[in-house]
């Protein structure tokens, strides 16, 4: 399974230190390094939206594995990202989320319109069969 994902790869490209970014046909994966807050989201939200426009992006999945948190200026990277997606008939999810970030989640209303999955892997498998 995992070198199937590999043959698909287009690009990665390793980030700033708030992300690295890869790119599976046309699903960008957003890995977040440290937490998605006021600090970093104007740069993850830029590269995002390079990556989107440059690579003809349709899906977005971020990953919180090694983020333990997100406060608003998150939410709205988020939020805006879907928003860049979803007229073009593409989705948006998250996986590896812990419960901190799961209860943010809840809270907003998120996961009204984005996806939640327990892995990377689980969400491109489902996300690009769409």
């Amino acid at each position: 399974m995992q070198e199937a994902k590999r043959q698909n790869k287009n690009a990665a490209k390793a980030g700033e230190e708030g992300a690295i970014y890869e790119i599976y046909q046309r699903c960008l994966v957003i890995k977040l390094n440290e937490e998605l807050d006021h600090h970093n989201a104007i740069r993850i939200r830029e590269k995002a939206d390079k990556l989107i426009d440059r690579n003809n992006i349709k899906h977005i999945i971020f990953d919180f594995s090694d983020a333990g948190f997100m406060d608003s200026a998150g939410i709205g990277v988020i939020m805006g990202r879907y928003k860049k997606v979803i007229f073009i008939g593409g989705k948006t999810a998250v996986a590896n989320v812990n419960s901190t970030v799961d209860r943010i989640f809840r809270l907003s209303g998120l996961y009204k319109i984005i996806e939640k999955y327990d892995t990377v892997e689980a969400a491109l498998n489902i996300i690009q069969k769409a």
